[in-house]
């Protein structure tokens, strides 16, 4: 271990260290960014840098199971993606397909897709399907993959479901009108039964969310952190929840 390797861990410990556990959030989301831009700064490929950011995702879960983290969604693949070249995506699909296959295999997470699965290809689908069905009996953190997803799309995708809902009780339009509320909207998310995420980190120094759960982050917290997602350490995360826990969150009162 070099004198670097060794400061930070002890930085790391320093800041683990004085974290309060009262205050972490309960659901974090995470944007996986800058998977292409660590690669090229490194010299790889796409590729290359789409695997080392899957590689990275149990490290953030083993993270999240120690400071008490019930719920973590994992933006994969987002419905803009899904236009790049078939000589990125096709690799791509395979990779994120891997990660579903680890994340299930592991024993520890309970996994759920969230996003369109009409939009994916067949093999992928199958993937996430079996994921979901053989980790439905886990108890520990349920890990929402969210691949195919866009939060408009989420949004059309919940309003559609709720019209289809009402018109098989034969609910008239005058009636639903009257019903439709907020949290009737949110029984048809993806995540519904979910809490809302306290915490949103992005990385890659980007600072925006591009979409990224644009229904349930309406009170989330935000963290930008400027490291891109392959190089995202122990440290980030703790300084990602010390953040979070020094802010007040008033909720618009």
């Amino acid at each position: 271990m070099n004198l670097r390797d060794l400061v930070y861990r002890l930085y790391a410990r320093r800041v683990e260290g004085r974290l309060d556990h009262a205050q972490v959030p309960k659901h974090i989301g995470v944007i996986l960014d800058g998977n292409r831009r660590w690669a090229r700064a490194s010299g790889g490929t796409p590729e290359a840098g789409h695997k080392a950011g899957a590689s990275k995702i149990q490290e953030l879960l083993g993270w999240c199971a120690e400071t008490d983290v019930e719920v973590v969604t994992l933006w994969l693949l987002s419905t803009d993606n899904l236009d790049r070249p078939e000589d990125e995506l096709g690799p791509l699909l395979g990779i994120i397909e891997d990660a579903v296959r680890s994340l299930a295999a592991d024993g520890r997470w309970r996994v759920h897709h969230v996003g369109t699965l009409d939009l994916l290809p067949g093999r992928t689908q199958t993937v996430l399907k079996e994921a979901e069905q053989a980790t439905l009996d886990h108890t520990g953190i349920l890990v929402n993959v969210a691949v195919g997803y866009g939060g408009r799309q989420e949004i059309a995708d919940a309003v559609r479901s709720l019209l289809l809902d009402h018109a098989e009780r034969g609910t008239s339009f005058e009636e639903l009108a009257e019903v439709v509320d907020v949290d009737l909207i949110s029984r048809h998310l993806y995540t519904r039964g979910q809490p809302d995420p306290d915490l949103v980190i992005r990385t890659s120094g980007e600072q925006r969310l591009s979409g990224f759960m644009l229904w349930q982050s309406a009170h989330s917290e935000y963290y930008f952190c400027e490291v891109f997602w392959p190089a995202f350490r122990k440290v980030d995360f703790l300084r990602a929840l010390r953040d979070y826990a020094a802010r007040h969150r008033r909720y618009g009162g």
